[in-house]
């Protein structure tokens, strides 16, 4: 499965919820962490790899999480980060989101999770819902003339 690139028109659609966690959801999540770490980014939405599913990884170098059908149920503080996208390579841009939030959903086993996050995991997991939602990093842009375009950095190699 390859990574859609903006403007796809399915990053474009809200994407359904999952009406049950099956052996299909865990292999999409399974999928989507290998995509995730390959690409590498810290987080991946269904919708991203063409899939208009409410399912949701991230790993900000703590594990991965899972999330399925995730609400972000609280939002307070604000903060800003450079955010890039796996959609948009190349592009970077500050975006203010809350600093503290409380997600729930359902993880890969089909349990009700409920996570609190804080900073850059926060903005994270909020990067990732709005791509169900439909939106893009740049959607989210106070001064569009703050978006930069990278060049893209070479892999280091790793040492055996």
């Amino acid at each position: 499965m390859a990574i859609l690139k903006f403007p796809n028109p399915v990053l474009r659609k809200k994407s359904r919820a999952v009406k049950k966690v099956t052996p299909e959801i865990v292999r999409l999540i399974d999928q989507m962490i290998e995509i995730m770490h390959a690409a590498p980014g810290v987080g991946l939405a269904a919708p991203q790899i063409g899939q208009s599913l409410q399912v949701i990884v991230v790993d900000v170098g703590t594990g991965p999480i899972a999330l399925v059908n995730p609400r972000i149920t609280k939002r307070s503080g604000l903060q800003c980060y450079i955010e890039g996208c796996l959609s948009l390579p190349g592009v970077e841009a500050p975006v203010e989101r809350a600093s503290k939030i409380i997600i729930k959903g359902l993880s890969r086993d089909g349990k009700l999770l409920e996570i609190e996050a804080n900073g850059f995991l926060a903005t994270v997991f909020q990067h990732e819902v709005d791509h169900l939602d439909g939106k893009v990093l740049i959607d989210r842009v106070k001064d569009p003339s703050l978006i930069k375009f990278v060049a893209k950095k070479e892999p280091k190699e790793e040492l055996l």
